[in-house]
C-alpha cells in the first residue's frame, strides 16, 4: 500500500502563507477537475471557519455508473482517521481517572499474553496511542482467506500472538513507527476496561454527545444505501474492509457533516464536555523526525513558522483516503472524504492555505489497462510480448514499475485467470529482481493455488532479498510446517 504524506510543508513556508478558505465555487473547481483526471470518482470537501460557519461541496459520483454526486451525509470508510476517535476515549478515561496514560498495557491484557519487556521498560498506553512502541504497520501473522478482504478472519487470538512473537532493538517510547498494530490492540484494551464493544463504546461515548448520527462501524441499510463505493488507485471497483479484531486502529465509517462536527470540538467551536479530553489528546508526545512535527495521542501536531498550530490526521483504507487538518491558531479546519487511494492532503492544505499548491494529479495507469486488455482481447502470452515490446521501445506515456503488473495480476486473479495472474507475478521478478515484495506476491499466488514447493521457494527468495520481511519470513515458516 503506498502513503504520501504531505508532512513539513508548514514548517518550511512560513510566514510567507496568508490564511484565506477558499470559496465553495473554487473548491468545487478543483473537485471537479480531479475527479475528470481519475485522481477520485467522488470527493467530499466541508470546511469551518472561526464563526462555526460551515461550507460543504461534493463532486463526481458516488455510486459507479449512476450520477449521484456526494454530499455532506454520504458515507465513507474514514481508515486510520479512527485513531482520533480511539485515543479520545483514551484521553477521557484519564480524565475521569478509569485509567493512567502510564499503565503498563500488560495490566490489561491476559495472562497468557507475554508482552515484551524492552530494556526494562514497559509498553504503555501512551505507547500505543502515540505510535512509540516499536511495532510496525501491520502484524506479520495475517493470511486470510479473501486476499481483497484482509482482516475480516484475523483475530484477537492473532493480534496477541503476535504481541508475544514481537521483539525490537529499542526501549518503547524512545522513537516514533507507526502502527496499526498498536492501535488494534489499544481499542481492544479500551473495550475491555469498558465492558463494552469498542463500537458501542465510540457511540455512546463521543458519538452521542457530540451528536454524530453517520459514524458508525456497523451501516443501517439507510446508511448503506449512502455509502460510496471503494476504488483502487486506477479505478477498479474494490470491496469494503471490515477489521474486527483490530477495529480501533481504521474501522469507523462516517460522512463530512459529522466529522465537522468533530473537528468543531476538537478546535473548541462547540460546547462539550469531551474538551479537556480533547485537549489532553491534543499534547506533544514524541518526535516523528525529519522535521515533520510532533505525534500527539493520534494526531500530528506541526507549527508554521508564523506560530500557527496545526493538527491533522489522515486515513487510508483499500479504497477510501480521509484527511482532517485543523488550524489550532485561527479555529479553522477542512475535511475531505474520497473514494479512491490516490492522495487528497494535497487539496486539503490548499483549500486551508491557498499558498500551498495541489500537486498535479496524472493518471499513470494506462500501462496496466493496456496489458489487461491485452489478455483479455487476445492471451496472456500476447499480452507479455506487447509489454516487453513496449518497454524496450519506450512507448511515451506509459510508467513501468512492479506496481503496475501486480495490479494486472490481482485483476487476473480476481478474475479466476490464476495461470495467467502467476505468469505476469513471473514476469514482475524477472523484471524487478531485487524486489522483495515481488517475490512475496508471487509465493502468494502459488501458495493460493496449492504449488507448496513453489511457493516456499518463492518466499525463500522474498526473505533472503529482504530479512526483515517479516510477513514473508512468517509465512513461510507456516509454509514449512
Amino acid at each position: 500500500m503506498k502513503v504520501y504524506l504531505f508532512t513539513g510543508l508548514l514548517l518550511v513556508i512560513g510566514c510567507s502563507l496568508g490564511f484565506g478558505q477558499l470559496s465553495a465555487d473554487d473548491i468545487s473547481a478543483i473537485i471537479n477537475k480531479e475527479v475528470q483526471l481519475k485522481r477520485c470518482p467522488s470527493i467530499v470537501v466541508g470546511t469551518i471557519d472561526a464563526t462555526g460557519k460551515r461550507q460543504v461541496v461534493g463532486a463526481g459520483s458516488f455510486v459507479d455508473k449512476k450520477e449521484s454526486v456526494p454530499d455532506g451525509n454520504t458515507m465513507y470508510e474514514i481508515g486510520s482517521v479512527t485513531k482520533v476517535f480511539t485515543t479520545l476515549l483514551l484521553a477521557d478515561m484519564v480524565i475521569k481517572k478509569q485509567v493512567n496514560l502510564d499503565d503498563p498495557i500488560s495490566k490489561y491484557l491476559p495472562a497468557s499474553v507475554k508482552v515484551p519487556v524492552i530494556k526494562d521498560r514497559h509498553i504503555t498506553l501512551q505507547h500505543l496511542a502515540s505510535h512509540s512502541v516499536g511495532w510496525p504497520r501491520f502484524p506479520d501473522n495475517y493470511d486470510p482467506k479473501d486476499p481483497d478482504y484482509p482482516w475480516v478472519d484475523y483475530t484477537i487470538e492473532q493480534l496477541y500472538d503476535y504481541v508475544s512473537r514481537s521483539n525490537f532493538d529499542y526501549a518503547p517510547g524512545t522513537w516514533f513507527q507507526y502502527s496499526n498494530v498498536g492501535y488494534g490492540l489499544l481499542g481492544n484494551i479500551l473495550s475491555t476496561i469498558a465492558g463494552k464493544p469498542y463500537e458501542t463504546l465510540v457511540k455512546e461515548r463521543i458519538c452521542t454527545p457530540l451528536g454524530l448520527t453517520n459514524t458508525t462501524i456497523t451501516l443501517t441499510p439507510d446508511q448503506t444505501k449512502k455509502l460510496a463505493g471503494g476504488h483502487a488507485e486506477y479505478g477498479a471497483p474494490v470491496k469494503n474492509w471490515d477489521m474486527p479484531a483490530i477495529q480501533g486502529t481504521g474501522a469507523i465509517r462516517s460522512d463530512v457533516n459529522d466529522l465537522l462536527t468533530f473537528a468543531a470540538a476538537n478546535l473548541g467551536l462547540v460546547k462539550t464536555d469531551l474538551y479537556p479530553a480533547m485537549e489532553l489528546a491534543h499534547i506533544p508526545r514524541i518526535s516523528k523526525g525529519r522535521g515533520e512535527g510532533d505525534v500527539t495521542l493520534g494526531w500530528t501536531l506541526e507549527k508554521a513558522k508564523d506560530g500557527d498550530e496545526y493538527l491533522w490526521k489522515d486515513g487510508t483504507t483499500g479504497g477510501y483516503k480521509s484527511i482532517i487538518l485543523l488550524n489550532r491558531t485561527k479555529k479553522t479546519g477542512v475535511v475531505i472524504l474520497a473514494n479512491s487511494m490516490n492522495q487528497i492532503n494535497d487539496l486539503a492544505y490548499h483549500i486551508l492555505m491557498p499558498s500551498i499548491p495541489v500537486k498535479p494529479y496524472r493518471y499513470i495507469w494506462a500501462m496496466h489497462d493496456f496489458v489487461l486488455e491485452t489478455v483479455k482481447n487476445k492471451n496472456i502470452d500476447k499480452a507479455i510480448e506487447e509489454y516487453k515490446s513496449m518497454k524496450t521501445n519506450r512507448s511515451p506515456g506509459l510508467v513501468f514499475d512492479e506496481s503496475q503488473l501486480n495490479y494486472v495480476a490481482n485483476d487476473l486473479r480476481q478474475a479466476k485467470k490464476m495461470p495467467a495472474a502467476i505468469k505476469i507475478l513471473e514476469l514482475n521478478t524477472q523484471e524487478y529482481p531485487n524486489s522483495s515484495t515481488a517475490f512475496e506476491s508471487l509465493g502468494e499466488a502459488y501458495k493460493r493455488s496449492g504449488k507448496k514447493k513453489e511457493a516456499i521457494e518463492n518466499y525463500e527468495k522474498a526473505v533472503q532479498l529482504d530479512p526483515k520481511n517479516a510477513h514473508a519470513v512468517w509465512m513461510l515458516e507456516q509454509l514449512k510446517k
